[in-house]
């Protein structure tokens, strides 16, 4: 590895466009350092799908020299699901997409953010299949290897983006979270990972504001968070759902004061079942360390997170997405698509739904409301914030998920036993974050998450930036002999 990707590889996104800034790199430079370190270590981690390292070499040659680019001439990936970039490939993890290779014909409003902040996109960070399972293992690209533990998943949707920022390929990445896509690959890749509230960031032009996914990114540190959250905040033309605008910057929250804060733990699951024990310790760990730093924390959660009712609903507006996603691929393709061209799961999910009335869609549409405000009701009584772990499980062995034909539905029950903490957050509306605050022994991460009322990004990125002085994770880095 030449001397700059190796200086470069864990310097994160601020840093480097400092660099830029500064005179000391060219974007250029930058870029091929980030292309030199994906040269070397993707074969091993497959995280990235299409790439288009010359035409980002352009891009970096002809950047303006512009004050109001913030990242100008950081590398940076996106994510290879829902991100449109006018003529270049997207296949949403989906094999017939990926044969067909057919170029975008237009720029979705997130991705021109990235674009004017000066953010240099050279590729594509793999996904399941419509990002409809938490790990990243797609039949049309092959499973994206956990840079931690090469025998473990890197966590999905977003586990192409995770895995790339965890390797030090990129410091940020484009990432989705639908059910916990965000939240469930920081865990497992040691990162950060904010899900913002529903109608913080723009879905436009094709997206819908209401549905369960937000979009966003993982990094390795907070700052970036917040600065890329500045970046691509706010609404666009024809949004249904708006979140209330921020009084500042979200990179002024950075070492703000929280003030003490009610702060509520769940160490177990809200359903019956059993969790990882390094999951239950971690919270318990997490909860004593923001005691000690003056906040209240009690053995307290919302009651209806414990409504078992959820899942089927969940599961049923989930199923719905697959069936969209399906009729979105045989237009794209122009043809009717088959079995064949899909991943057995995703198919039964969109079977299901097909057989489904348009009357059950909308009482499940109307129950979740009713699931809403029962959970958003906790934080408007006074608590502040609540803490879970991420995920139920240590990142899972790779091929955990695999599709079974005696049982094709086998891949989402293991994902309700893996991510029971997560999706109620996507239904609630609410911003949740995932932080690298547990490690086992063999050092593999251990993410918890922290939630917030609906709207408070502030108040999130306020505390994770403490917890990020009071449990440091920046030394933390991948063994190098297991990315070789």
């Amino acid at each position: 590895m030449s001397s700059l990707a190796h200086d470069t590889q864990w310097v994160d996104a601020i840093d480097q466009a400092e660099l830029v800034r500064s005179g000391k790199v060219t974007p250029v430079e930058l870029l091929d350092a980030a292309i030199e370190r994906a040269e070397q270590l993707n074969p091993t981690i497959n995280a990235l799908t299409f790439t288009w390292f010359d035409k980002a070499r352009d891009i970096a040659r002809n950047l303006p020299t512009n004050s109001a680019m913030p990242l100008r001439g950081v590398p940076f990936i996106l994510k290879d699901l829902h991100a449109a970039m006018k003529g270049l490939p997207l296949s949403n993890g989906n094999k017939a997409m990926k044969a067909a290779a057919l170029n975008s014909n237009y720029t979705a409003e997130i991705v021109q953010r990235f674009i004017n902040a000066g953010l240099v996109i050279f590729g594509r960070g793999n996904s399941p299949e419509f990002g409809s399972v938490p790990t990243t293992e797609p039949e049309a690209w092959g499973p994206t290897r956990n840079p931690w533990d090469t025998n473990r998943m890197a966590g999905g949707s977003s586990g192409g983006s995770a895995a790339a920022v965890a390797a030090g390929i990129v410091p940020a990445a484009h990432a989705t979270d639908g059910g916990g896509s965000v939240r469930i690959p920081a865990a497992c890749c040691g990162l950060v990972g904010l899900k913002v509230s529903q109608g913080r960031i723009t879905a436009a032009p094709l997206r819908d504001e209401t549905n369960l996914g937000v979009e966003h990114v993982v990094s390795r540190t907070v700052r970036d968070t917040a600065l890329l959250l500045d970046i691509v905040e706010g609404p666009a033309v024809g949004d249904r759902v708006i979140a209330p605008p921020p009084t500042r910057p979200y990179l002024e929250e950075i070492g703000a004061p929280t003030g003490k804060l009610r702060i509520g733990f769940l160490d177990h699951r809200p359903v019956p079942g059993d969790i990882d024990p390094e999951c239950a310790e971690g919270v318990r760990i997490v909860a004593k360390v923001l005691e000690d730093l003056g906040h209240h924390v009690d053995a307290a959660w919302p009651q209806a997170l414990e409504d078992q009712s959820f899942a089927p609903k969940f599961t049923s507006l989930w199923s719905t997405n697959m069936s969209v996603a399906r009729e979105g691929v045989a237009a794209l393709l122009g043809r009717e698509v088959t079995k064949e061209d899909f991943e057995l799961v995703n198919w039964t999910m969109a079977e299901y739904s097909k057989r489904a009335s348009a009357t059950d869609y909308a009482n499940a549409i109307l129950s979740t409301s009713h699931y809403r405000r029962a959970v958003q009701q906790w934080w408007a009584d006074g608590w502040d914030i609540l803490l879970t772990p991420t995920a139920a499980r240590v990142p899972l062995p790779i091929g955990s998920f695999d599709n079974d034909p005696n049982d094709p539905m086998k891949p989402m029950k293991v994902a309700a036993d893996f991510v029971p903490f997560t999706p109620a957050f996507n239904t609630s509306g609410q911003p949740a974050i995932s932080l690298p605050l547990h490690w086992t022994a063999e050092g593999v991460p251990v993410g918890m998450q922290l939630v917030a009322a609906y709207g408070r990004e502030d108040l999130l990125i306020r505390l994770a930036s403490q917890l990020e002085v009071a449990m440091p994770w920046a030394h933390r880095r991948p063994v190098a002999s297991q990315l070789k």
